[in-house]
């Protein structure tokens, strides 16, 4: 049923990592949405290239979200 979309630059995130934001993310969706519907959520995580993204200001860089992540 709901489908959750996350974006992330490539090579920030490792697998734990990206399986921790896959579980949480549903967790937190059945909270508001309920326990059957948490179970039926599924949750997908898309590496972006490295330069493939950014804003007005700037384009961004797994370099930027490295140090970024590292900030906390």
């Amino acid at each position: 049923m709901p489908l959750i979309d996350i974006h992330v630059l490539e090579g920030v995130f490792t697998d734990e990592e990206k399986a921790q934001m896959i579980a949480e993310t549903a967790k937190g969706f059945g909270k508001v949405a309920g326990k059957t519907m948490e179970e039926m959520t599924s949750v997908r995580v898309h590496e972006v290239k490295s330069g493939h993204w950014g804003g007005s200001q700037s384009v961004w860089t797994t370099k930027r979200a490295l140090e970024a992540k590292a900030k906390g």
